[in-house]
């Protein structure tokens, strides 16, 4: 055999052995967590407290993960704050923290814990990943030491981060994201000086990750996808409904869609204070999704997905563009919608084709209801423009809205 001939068989042989490993679908799972929630204290606790409640939480978690495993779950997402919690001072979050190395360091924490400190936390994650043979996707805190020569270092010299990390089926760390845009009373952690755009490859698609209140934001959400063309995003989330528009399933599902990826929400489960609502959400429909205002246990979701999803050729943009928006201006009324004043149209009729717009934007709908009754009214309404209550940001977003009769003047 020439070299040549030597080297297009290991070539051919090369591609066959990774068309034989590549997977066109897999199964995901995410889990919706009750958290146990410590004690409130603005003091720090011990560290020997901090880990106690961390392994509580970490033991219903591994519970979780041992169930996803036996459904032959490639991957399980666990929320964010799903280890310890939320509601800390700067000070008091400092004992649950670790070190978290870059993943390109080589290191499965459960073969050699003792690396980079004490870190019994991403051990028991490790472990619980290899020992399951699925990848663990958790959310933790990272501390990162820093001093006067860093201009930007915090007073009590370290930086703390609200972190996402990621465990191969063989308990290797493969990706570490801070979160870069933190929501309202996350003083305890700060955010990286750049945003950080985190992906990794398995034999089952290209995956992202980003946290919560990053959704909301270009970077690093859109980036992901528009400039490294992820397959899946993992998104633990501490996510408050908020409706009609930020009610975590009907967001979490028309990301996917507009974006065109498979999206992995694993949300908290505390009905308290709003939290409930995760998903396994394709770019077509969404494929399973927990919301649950009345119980109190947790719940674990699976779907199988395609490991390379399609991708819409539909352009949105140019399809809105080429619709002829017909002037409604003499039924346009205004109503305020979570702080936001929108601009509204009642839909009158039981099938119709209406358009609202407010500045740049404008919102086409084209419906057919199967009734409608007399006590009720449904508009149509669109906002462009910042919202500043409970974080700062920039919407665009159409919503439609059902009032009964008795509440619509007010514009429910």
């Amino acid at each position: 055999m020439t070299t040549s001939q030597l080297l297009a068989y290991v070539a051919i042989s090369s591609l066959c052995i990774f068309k034989v490993n590549a997977m066109d679908t897999f199964i995901a799972a995410v889990y919706e967590h009750a958290v146990i929630l410590p004690n409130t204290t603005l003091k720090p606790v011990s560290s020997e407290e901090a880990l106690a409640l961390m392994n509580r939480n970490l033991d219903v978690l591994e519970g979780a993960v041992t169930s996803a495993a036996k459904q032959d779950a490639h991957i399980i997402v666990t929320p964010e704050d799903g280890i310890y919690g939320w509601g800390f001072t700067r000070e008091a979050i400092y004992p649950y923290l670790e070190d978290i190395p870059d993943p390109q360091v080589n290191w499965i924490p459960c073969n050699d814990p003792r690396r980079f400190g004490h870190t019994p936390v991403q051990e028991r994650l490790s472990c619980i990943a290899k020992s399951n043979s699925i990848y663990v996707v958790a959310n933790i805190g990272d501390k990162k030491p820093c001093n006067t020569s860093d201009s930007q270092c915090p007073s009590d010299g370290r930086y703390q981060y609200n972190t996402n990390v990621v465990f191969d089926s063989e308990g290797k760390l493969v990706a570490r994201y801070h979160k870069q845009n933190l929501f309202m009373g996350e003083d305890q952690f700060n955010s990286p000086r750049k945003p950080e755009v985190v992906t990794f490859n398995t034999t089952f698609g290209k995956f992202g990750i980003f946290t919560c209140f990053d959704i909301l934001f270009h970077d690093p959400a859109v980036t992901l996808v528009k400039d490294f063309h992820v397959d899946t995003i993992l998104f633990p989330t501490a996510w408050m409904n908020v409706l009609p528009h930020l009610s975590a399933v009907e967001f979490h599902s028309a990301w996917a869609m507009g974006m065109g990826v498979n999206f992995l929400a694993a949300n908290l489960h505390h009905p308290s204070v709003k939290m409930t609502g995760s998903g396994i959400y394709a770019p077509g429909s969404p494929k399973a999704f927990h919301y649950d205002m009345k119980m109190k246990e947790g719940k674990v979701l699976f779907s199988q997905l395609y490991s390379h999803p399609y991708h819409s050729a539909v352009n949105w943009s140019s399809y809105a563009s080429s619709i002829e928006a017909n002037s409604m201006g003499d039924q346009e009324f205004k109503g305020i919608v979570f702080f936001d004043n929108f601009t509204f149209v009642e839909l009158k009729g039981v099938i119709g084709n209406y358009t609202v717009c407010h500045r740049d934007l404008c919102c086409h709908l084209s419906y057919k209801m199967s009734e409608k009754r007399s006590d009720e009214v449904y508009a149509l309404g669109a906002f462009d423009g910042l919202h500043t209550v409970e974080g700062t940001y920039y919407l665009q977003t159409c919503v439609l809205s059902s009032c009964d009769t008795k509440t619509f003047s007010r514009m429910c």
